[in-house]
């Protein structure tokens, strides 16, 4: 995103949260083409969802930013979080929709990619889902990592500043994080991974 644009952004964030009358709209305009960059990135990454479409997904997530009149963001980076997250729920929502549909609904995943934010099985997006809400209630920090670097694609040093920490401390999170989401996942949900041990 150029600089000019970057600044355009960031004055729309502003106006839609003080409730100025089509701020929302603008904002949406200037944005659209990163998120459905964005939401083909997660669409690719989860083939079940393969039913939907970009622009329908981009669509939805507007309404969820926008639809109950919440639109406080202190940055673009906060604001793609955000549409990252609506984006998530959408696609959780589609998975467990998918999953009941073909068998019921598990929770043993076998085909989560961590390291390339891919998922295989609708099962194994509701795994994950429940994983990171898990880790959440222990490491808040770890969760909001995985949530920024997962589901958002941002970078180390992007989460750190949406975050307000230091890169290092975003890594250090990040490695341990991955390494707390495999053992639940291999466990089953069993409890592995409870404890963080010494970084």
């Amino acid at each position: 995103m150029a600089e000019e644009q970057a600044g355009e952004v960031t004055q729309q964030l502003r106006a839609a949260a003080l409730g100025q009358p089509g701020a929302a709209d603008a904002l949406m305009r200037l944005v659209f083409n990163e998120l459905r960059h964005l939401a083909q990135a997660r669409m690719g990454a989860y083939p079940s969802a393969r039913t939907l479409q970009p622009t329908a997904l981009v669509n939805e997530a507007y309404v969820k930013l926008f639809g109950r009149g919440e639109a406080a963001w202190e940055n673009r980076h906060h604001f793609f979080w955000a549409a990252a997250r609506a984006m998530r729920d959408i696609l959780v929502d589609h998975a467990r929709h998918h999953s009941a549909k073909k068998r019921g609904g598990g929770r043993h995943a076998t085909g989560v990619d961590l390291e390339n934010a891919a998922v295989t099985e609708s099962d194994d997006y509701l795994a994950l889902d429940e994983a990171i809400q898990r880790l959440g209630e222990s490491y808040p920090d770890a969760a909001k990592v995985v949530m920024l670097r997962f589901f958002s694609g941002l970078s180390r040093e992007e989460t750190a500043e949406v975050l307000g920490v230091s890169p290092a401390s975003v890594w250090r999170d990040w490695v341990f994080a991955k390494a707390w989401l495999r053992r639940f996942l291999d466990d089953d949900g069993a409890g592995g991974g409870d404890k963080r041990g010494k970084e």
